[in-house]
């Protein structure tokens, strides 16, 4: 099992937003986080990537207990996420922003680069070369020299992506990645995770876009009042009679 979580409780005040959550993320798999607005998804992402400190719990990756972490050396550890909130430097290149993703893995520093120039040339060629890949998978290798600002709201959705993807992490998080997208953006977009997923690349994420859950998910999660009320096969989740209570208070079924 990659990804751990074990009784996992976070409060404010005397608020538990996360109450003693459990799940199991196994490698190779996407797992979707759903769950009513205020339910505790983005408090529980934060927890497992460090900004939040867990009350009580644990959490583990690869059997170790990451509790305590800062998000720094959680990336040191294979864990890199993305955000609801579109972060794009968009002063940069479409290149330059997926190689700032490959510096978290960078062998070498500052200094060291100062003494040993070829060394640092052909780790940056690497990293280049690397990063236009990555640009290749989601079809904007041509667009690698222009400013960030220039693409459009989805292609920067993907660059965001392939910079998670470029320090080479065991797990990606990724926070409402169809949030603004049009409905032929979103396909692609599930294209392009169904395609990380087979080559072996474990994700979660939250999402409020059904249709790319459905599509996209091996496993669904859902929480409500910051606890797990649901866990299954996104079929299994679509029938779930405490689901459809959560989302409509009614017996329909999630379209």
């Amino acid at each position: 099992m990659l990804l751990e979580l074990d009784g996992v409780t976070k409060h404010f005040g005397g608020i538990a937003a996360v109450n003693d959550v459990g799940f199991e993320v196994r490698k190779g798999t996407v797992a979707a986080l759903i769950g009513p607005n205020g339910a505790g998804k983005t408090t529980l992402f934060n927890l497992i990537t460090g900004t939040l400190e867990i009350d009580y719990g644990s959490i583990t990756l690869n059997g170790k207990n990451l509790s305590g972490l800062k998000p720094f050396q959680l990336a040191a550890e294979g864990v890199t996420r993305t955000f609801q909130n579109l972060q794009i430097f968009n002063s940069m290149t479409v290149l330059e922003n997926v190689m700032v993703g490959a510096y978290l893995r960078s062998k070498k520093g500052f200094f060291r680069s100062l003494i040993s120039y070829p060394a640092r040339c052909q780790e940056e060629k690497k990293i280049r070369e690397e990063s236009l890949m990555l640009l290749d998978e989601i079809g904007l290798a041509e667009a690698a020299g222009f400013p960030a600002s220039s693409l459009p709201f989805g292609q920067k959705r993907l660059v965001e992506i392939a910079r998670a993807l470029a320090a080479d992490p065991c797990l990606i998080l990724l926070d409402e990645p169809a949030a603004g997208l049009n409905s032929a953006e979103s396909e692609v977009l599930t294209g392009y995770l169904k395609k990380l997923r087979d080559r072996g690349t474990t994700m979660v994420l939250i999402e409020h876009d059904m249709e790319t859950v459905m599509r996209a998910a091996d496993k669904v999660i859902v929480l409500n009042f910051g606890q797990v009320i649901a866990e299954g096969t996104p079929a299994e989740i679509q029938a779930h009679p405490e689901v459809i209570k959560a989302y409509l208070g009614e017996d329909e079924k999630i379209a």
